[in-house]
């Protein structure tokens, strides 16, 4: 996953379309904002990658729509635009400090990739010899 879904299904995991009382929430929050602020000025308002993350905010479990939004943000280059990387940059920072913020925030990238949080275990197996 790019760094840029990473980024807002991280914040969305962490329920910063809910929430904005207290003060680490409301700098994420804010931090979430830009990140969305710096997608709609860069490629548009109506544009599909935008339109996603609308999406993404409605149902933020679905698989479905994060791939979608990865699509999106790829193939509008976002992940080459110092800005957007930028915002997105600075929304995982904050996430990070939050009380257990690195637990939110998993990154993949490539093939046959398992991940596990603290304490889980997590494996994959590809291709294996049966044995005879």
């Amino acid at each position: 996953m790019d760094p840029i879904t990473t980024a807002i299904v991280a914040a969305l995991a962490a329920g910063v379309a809910k929430s904005a009382g207290k003060l680490g929430e409301k700098v994420i929050v804010e931090a979430y904002e830009a990140l969305k602020a710096a997608i709609r000025n860069k490629l548009g308002i109506e544009s599909d990658a935008a339109k996603a993350v609308d999406a993404l905010e409605a149902k933020p479990e679905s698989a479905g729509r994060k791939g979608t939004l990865s699509e999106e943000l790829t193939a509008a280059k976002a992940d080459q635009d110092p800005q957007i990387l930028a915002a997105a940059q600075a929304l995982l920072d904050k996430l990070k400090a939050q009380p257990g913020g690195e637990q939110i925030i998993q990154q993949a990238t490539g093939s046959y990739i398992a991940q596990a949080s603290q304490g889980s275990t997590a494996s994959v197996n590809v291709n294996q010899p049966s044995k005879e």
